[in-house]
């Protein structure tokens, strides 16, 4: 059994720093949550992936639980075997897209797809987060992508 080395405050604010403080699965920001996000394990120390920041993404408790020591997921358009969002290799807007009302997150990629699927990405909490977020003008993030037509 491997232990788990501690992931030093310097290194854990470069995380925060490098996602803008955005879950780097759902980009819900950080900064309007009243739970300080956590470092996720892209490649789970239980897989052999290890504390190095290449290895390490900022992620919301919802997310970093949902993900857990997965790699893989389905995609529920084709129902083949995807790999799950890797925030250091794979681009963001890439695979994922804001609604028109930018409540819902659409997966464009069967990764995006996958992804969003195996966290919850869409589930009912967020989205009202999201709404409310709208409504105030701190949601999308400015970065990201929108649906331009239904």
């Amino acid at each position: 059994m491997s232990l788990r080395k501690k992931i030093s405050f310097e290194d854990q604010q470069k995380i925060r720093k490098r996602a803008n403080n955005l879950c780097e699965y759902c980009h819900t920001s950080e900064e309007w949550q009243y739970v300080m996000f956590t470092i996720d394990h892209i490649i789970p120390v239980s897989k052999g992936g290890t504390n190095n920041l290449d290895n390490l993404c900022l992620a919301c408790f919802h997310c970093n639980r949902k993900k857990s020591n997965k790699l893989y997921t389905f995609d529920p358009l084709t129902d083949k075997k995807v790999k799950l969002f890797n925030p250091r290799k794979d681009i963001w807007n890439d695979h994922f897209i804001w609604s028109c009302d930018c409540f819902y997150l659409i997966g464009v990629t069967p990764i995006g797809r996958g992804t969003i699927s195996e966290l919850k990405l869409n589930r009912e909490r967020i989205i009202h987060i999201r709404g409310v977020d709208v409504g105030v003008k701190r949601h999308p993030p400015k970065c990201d992508n929108i649906q331009v037509s239904r």
